[in-house]
């Protein structure tokens, strides 16, 4: 199975949708995909219309179940999609306990890899969506990826925001002793604006190939497909948002198999 995690520590980039999408186009492809949703706002649980506050079990017990956690386990939590091939593993807001509960436990920064370990034989790919805060949830989130997706806004702030994510995922080269290999996406790109453009421009120039050399754009489409509750790659297949992403993921995959 391969883990990407998607993840900024600033919020509104585009991480739920860049989930969601690549896991709708996924498993579009006949990929068995595992959305796995660490944010306590669960906004990836929502999109589907899971209402994780309601679930007898979710991604918070797994967290909390310890050295007893089993794959039985695991798979008691997913939740269907209306695509046959892609589940999720909800969020629920309890997750938003855990940096105190766990926070100063040994080995609190590998649980959800251990988890995804478990199912590995079940799926082909797993995609985790983070919260834009650093803590326990994020640093389980790329302790457990293959690769590092990070969605960056084409604007001045959300550059300064990726400043801030390049450091912390520094620090934690250091601490897991793991080498992150990472992608960084240019999202909700307005080439009518000229901070786009020169925010582009300026992602390009410092950090060179480990951009993306695509660009995807604002799409309302996106927002129709969300209340609609079903993968943009479904509700609007043919939308330039859509052909984007899957420009996105034949290079991912690519790279994927040069490994």
């Amino acid at each position: 199975m391969i883990t990407w995690t998607v993840a900024n520590q600033k919020g509104g980039v585009g991480k739920t949708t860049t989930t969601v999408t690549l896991g709708g186009l996924l498993a579009q492809a006949g990929k068995k995909v595992l959305l796995v949703d660490t944010d306590p706002q669960a906004s990836l649980s929502y999109y589907f219309g899971v209402e994780s506050e309601q679930l007898s079990s979710s991604l918070y017990n797994v967290f909390t179940a310890g050295q007893t956690l089993t794959k039985d386990n695991v798979l008691d939590c997913l939740c269907s999609t209306k695509l046959d091939s892609l589940f999720i593993l909800p969020a629920t807001m309890a997750l938003a306990t855990l940096d105190r509960k766990l926070g100063s436990q040994s080995g609190m920064g590998l649980i959800l890899r251990q988890a995804l370990d478990l199912v590995a034989d079940e799926f082909d790919y797993a995609l985790v969506d983070c919260p834009p805060v650093l803590g326990v949830l994020m640093i389980n989130a790329l302790a457990a990826c293959d690769r590092v997706i990070v969605p960056v806004q084409t604007e001045f702030l959300a550059l300064k925001g990726l400043e801030r994510m390049m450091h912390s995922m520094e620090v934690m080269q250091k601490s897991l002793l793991k080498r992150f290999v990472y992608t960084i996406v240019p999202t909700m790109y307005d080439k009518r604006v000229k901070a786009a453009t020169g925010s582009y421009s300026t992602l390009t120039r410092t950090y060179k190939d480990k951009v993306w050399i695509g660009l995807i754009p604002i799409d309302t489409k996106f927002r129709d497909a969300s209340e609609a509750q079903s993968p943009p790659s479904v509700y609007c297949p043919k939308s330039r948002g859509v052909f984007a992403y899957t420009k996105l993921l034949t290079y991912l995959e690519k790279l994927e198999n040069e490994k």
